[in-house]
């Protein structure tokens, strides 16, 4: 199985439905239908996100540390 990136973990722990593999999976297919055409970046890391979260069983899902990272010295995420 291939890790989640840094970006994939965080789009699954904004999207983790109800905290099973299969709710995640759910929830980003049915996020990824309101996405306008030109959101191509953010559909390629839905896609590539599920098609990890598939690939794996629940039980390596569950072992997933979900809490999100964000850093707080970023200034993305200003003060």
């Amino acid at each position: 199985m291939t890790e989640l990136t840094f970006e994939e973990k965080n789009l699954v722990c904004i999207y983790s439905g109800g905290g099973t593999r299969l709710g995640t999976i759910a929830a980003l297919e049915d996020m990824r239908r309101y996405l306008e055409p030109d959101e191509t970046e953010l559909r390629d890391l839905t896609d590539s996100a599920m098609g990890k979260l598939r690939g794996m069983d629940d039980t390596a899902f569950a072992a997933l540390d979900l809490i999100p990272d964000f850093d707080p010295e970023d200034p993305a995420y200003g003060k």
